[in-house]
């Protein structure tokens, strides 16, 4: 049962790959976050994009969490089964008139980026082409209108941080036309859907919490408090992730990866922990949790 002020966060992973130490740094933050805080921790599987998935992960990242020690709230809630409120947030966006459709390909926004030297902080900015009409041409994605007001938080780790949508992202897809809803509609539907109060995760989405933030505005939502976990990264600078090779988390030797993960976060760890068991560790974990003792980064290498 919900109660009033309650904490509620969350842990949403993609079953394009199994769980990596990068996916564990996550699930490791909000989990201790919402457990130190005696509040609820769910478990959202991201299965939005069919081409990417791998049959069996789904389950996989769920025995991996079992394994792991991880105990979640509630069933798990797989936004494959929420296209109906995914299509009527959209509906009700396009009813205000600001949803539109798009014809632009990828590479005719990156050619007129090149034309006008508009870059934002993920690469070509859409310059808006098809917000007075397609001019015949056949719909390829439908996006939402943005503006040059300044969307603004505080994030508990990273600090006070601003982005002017129009200018630094444009107008941002929700759906494409073969069917498959944007990551940015679908987090906002699915985390007032759930009463999601603390977003805790990696900083690799900090910059997609702004668009975030605006849809909340648009759609009428309540906005979390956020925080942004430094991201695991290789010696190469890279971000762990199945592209970039990272092995899968060890189901045999759960207790020394955890620990590894604690100090990641800046928990400083008695060695003797690696030894314990998995009750000693969770039990020594909730007990000394402080999040600010984590990392004010967005990347840190790990080895």
């Amino acid at each position: 049962m919900t109660t009033a002020g309650q904490y509620r966060g969350r842990f949403a992973p993609s079953p394009s790959g199994p769980l990596h130490f990068g996916s564990l740094i996550a699930a490791v933050g909000s989990y201790l976050e919402a457990r130190t805080h005696q509040g609820i921790w769910l478990v959202r599987m991201e299965d939005l994009d069919p081409p990417r998935e791998q049959p069996g992960v789904a389950d996989l990242i769920l025995k991996t969490l079992e394994t792991y020690g991880f105990e979640w709230d509630g069933p798990v809630l797989y936004q494959s089964t929420r296209h109906q409120a995914y299509q009527a947030a959209l509906d009700r966006l396009q009813a205000q008139g600001q949803l539109y459709a798009c014809s632009c390909t990828r590479k005719e926004i990156a050619d007129s980026a090149i034309h006008s030297n508009h870059h934002g902080i993920e690469g070509p900015v859409y310059p808006g082409t098809c917000r007075n009409g397609l001019h015949g041409r056949e719909a390829r994605a439908w996006r939402i209108k943005t503006d040059m007001t300044a969307i603004c938080f505080d994030d508990r780790l990273q600090g006070h941080l601003c982005q002017i949508l129009q200018r630094d992202i444009g107008d941002f897809v929700l759906k494409r036309v073969h069917g498959f809803y944007a990551y940015q509609l679908a987090v906002v539907v699915d985390d007032a859907a759930q009463g999601i109060t603390h977003v805790v995760r990696g900083a690799d989405l900090l910059a997609s919490t702004p668009r975030q933030i605006y849809l909340q505005q648009q759609l009428g939502l309540p906005m979390p408090h956020y925080a942004h976990l430094p991201v695991a990264a290789n010696r190469a600078g890279e971000k762990l992730s199945k592209q970039t090779l990272a092995p899968a988390l060890d189901l045999t030797q759960p207790v020394p990866a955890l620990c590894k993960a604690l100090e990641f976060l800046g928990q400083q760890p008695p060695q003797e922990l690696a030894t314990s068991n998995l009750a000693d560790l969770w039990k020594w974990a909730v007990n000394q949790w402080v999040i600010q003792r984590t990392p004010q980064q967005n990347t840190c290498i790990t080895d």
